[in-house]
């Protein structure tokens, strides 16, 4: 089913997924008049908070399904892990504007990297890993140090081991185990950096400002709104994302995650296809954050272009942090606190974030450290 017209206000747009990206997502619907509704296995999960009503179900629950796409005009995901065969099972029954072809490419490395080579795009080399032989054979040519990764279901650092020597062989195994993998080569960067872009399905597309990202264990921690990078980056990273968006004539959210070295080369390392957590500081920082980009880019929208509003930092808050952070509120009025309502709060578990708007980046980063909470 097409959406040949624009959704308007007061109908539904369903959300596959109850986490943090859906309840943003769904408060940015409501604020545009939409109703919402929720298919998600947790009961009380965060979307499900602000969403109109949930579906209390497995993402890959066909029944749930096809009555999420009875109840609702759009359906959109909140994450790339969602059964792209139960999409394909009811998309005769609802509009689904980011369709299953981006999804199918960034739930499999394999694809995704045959995807960006195919659109001239400059990637890691690497090479197919099916048996503990291939690996040596693979090493041979790629080098250490490199980086062993399942095709499917890693991430914040999970479904990967980096190999530095020989020794590193065998415990990498526990990861071949998982089924056929990757092996990359290791790129000396200087930064991580991202780039957030948005289309409607009707090729408008919209490009955010290039972000900084400082990852601690494989978790993001900080992104810096704008990239500290020259203008040479930023029309190059800017341009990598809207090839890839008119690639896949977008609609909705795109991710696109990269590598910056010393001398100004940049590698894309992933795809996320649906909102980001390095674009959280867009809610306060841009003319249009990236969940409203997405909502009113599935919907058909016009979308126009985005400027920063003022430099911005944003801090995760995961959940060794989440109560030291409530503590803090009353003394930094300035600051930005989003709690994403999650029933528990656990070791490295994203419990929300905030974000700082700044016109230094050097003492805002300076004051995140000060108060002894991200040590």
């Amino acid at each position: 089913m097409n959406l040949n017209r624009p959704l308007l206000p007061g109908q539904m747009i369903g959300i596959i997924g109850g986490g943090q990206l859906g309840r943003m997502m769904a408060l940015s619907a409501r604020e545009m008049g939409f109703r919402v509704g929720v298919l998600d296995p947790a009961v009380d999960c965060p979307a499900a908070q602000v969403a109109d009503w949930h579906l209390l179900a497995d993402y890959d629950d066909i029944e749930a399904l096809e009555e999420l796409a009875r109840r609702a005009q759009v359906l959109t995901y909140e994450f790339e892990n969602v059964d792209v065969g139960a999409l394909m099972h009811v998309q005769d029954l609802v509009s689904i504007p980011q369709g299953t072809d981006l999804l199918a490419i960034t739930q499999d490395r394999l694809l995704e990297k045959s995807f960006l080579e195919a659109n001239n795009i400059v990637i890691a080399p690497f090479a197919t890993i099916v048996s503990p032989t291939d690996i040596q054979d693979a090493i041979d040519g790629i080098g250490y140090p490199c980086v062993l990764k399942t095709t499917r279901g890693g991430y914040d650092g999970k479904g990967q081991y980096v190999l530095y020597s020989t020794s590193d062989l065998a415990p990498s195994m526990n990861v071949l185990r998982e089924g056929t993998c990757v092996l990359e080569a290791w790129i000396p960067y200087e930064k991580e950096i991202s780039v957030l872009v948005s289309g409607n399905g009707r090729g408008e597309i919209t490009v955010f400002p290039v972000v900084e990202n400082i990852h601690r264990n494989n978790i993001l921690h900080e992104t810096i709104a704008p990239a500290r990078v020259n203008d040479e980056v930023v029309e190059e990273a800017q341009r990598i994302a809207r090839v890839i968006a008119e690639a896949v004539e977008l609609a909705g959210t795109l991710a696109v995650e990269m590598f910056l070295t010393s001398d100004g080369g940049i590698y894309v390392n992933e795809l996320a296809p649906r909102p980001h957590n390095s674009g959280h500081y867009s809610i306060e920082a841009c003319s249009l954050s990236q969940f409203d980009a997405h909502i009113r880019g599935i919907c058909g929208w016009p979308l126009p272009k985005v400027e920063l509003l003022s430099e911005a930092v944003m801090v995760n808050i995961l959940g060794n942090e989440v109560y030291e952070t409530m503590d803090i509120i009353s003394e930094k009025p300035d600051w930005h606190f989003h709690y994403y309502g999650k029933a528990e709060a656990k070791k490295d578990r994203k419990m929300g974030h905030i974000t700082i708007l700044t016109e230094d980046i050097f003492d805002t980063l300076e004051d995140i450290y000060q108060t002894n909470i991200w040590d």
